[in-house]
């Protein structure tokens, strides 16, 4: 799974291998250890308004990648290498014009590539199925009918 979510939600839902290209809201690390929180001791009311690290007294903010930051080399290394292998790739809920993971799509080199999107994209044209509606109601539906499927 490769996101720009920040959420943690791939996760929650039982995703095990997610990259996370904008990094995570729910890891704070220190940003002078680099030791790293979770979410909740960072909005734990002692710590506010700015957290802290235990270790070190560094500024602990939030793991996520904000404007003018760049993301993880690692991070983007290893989503290359996973999208490069994909035999399908399903591009869903993005309009995907947000940099670098609308430039993620030029190295799938599988045979399905579908788009799940309310709007048009500019990878429409490469897609041999290209899926005009909500990214949840589609899912939602898919999961609906293969559980159906299975009671035949």
């Amino acid at each position: 799974m490769v996101t720009q979510n920040i959420d943690g939600l791939h996760q929650m839902a039982g995703s095990k291998t997610v990259y996370e290209l904008h990094g995570s809201s729910l890891r704070w690390p220190c940003m002078e250890c680099g030791k790293v929180y979770p979410m909740e001791y960072a909005l734990q009311e002692e710590n506010k308004p700015i957290p802290h690290c235990t270790e070190c007294g560094g500024v602990v903010r939030p793991g996520v990648v904000l404007y003018e930051e760049g993301l993880d080399d690692t991070v983007v290394e290893n989503a290359v290498r996973v999208i490069s292998k994909a035999d399908t790739l399903i591009v869903g809920g993005t309009s995907l014009v947000v940099y670098p993971a609308v430039g993620m799509i030029k190295y799938f080199r599988g045979e399905n590539l579908v788009i799940i999107n309310k709007t048009e994209t500019k990878a429409d044209e490469w897609a041999q199925l290209v899926i005009r509606d909500p990214i949840g109601q589609t899912l939602k539906a898919a999961v609906n009918s293969l559980y159906k499927a299975d009671e035949l």
